[in-house]
């Protein structure tokens, strides 16, 4: 599966339900906090991952992915490119 394939991400968002946001923020003019919102009225369950929060948009925040006590489907990163390597690898790993 290509990870820039259209139908491959279709697939990928129609079976996933609970989707982290490393990065979120709580302040609306944020790209963060509009994709999330966006994703709450799209009846997705929204995991916000960021430790200066402690809660987004009705939900609790983790400091790190590895705090996250359920399970998650899909992992959405809003941070500068030279923090995203040790974020993939800590997703990988849960």
């Amino acid at each position: 599966m290509r990870v820039n394939d259209p139908e491959a991400i279709r697939r990928i968002l129609q079976q996933a339900r609970t989707i982290a946001i490393v990065g979120l923020s709580s302040k609306p003019t944020r790209p963060s906090h509009g994709v999330a919102q966006y994703l709450q009225s799209e009846g997705y369950r929204i995991v916000p991952v960021n430790p200066n929060e402690a809660n987004v948009l009705g939900e609790r925040a983790y400091a790190r992915l590895s705090d996250v006590p359920e399970r998650v489907d899909v992992v959405t990163i809003f941070r500068r490119s030279e923090a995203v390597l040790p974020i993939v690898e800590e997703a990988i790993r849960i």
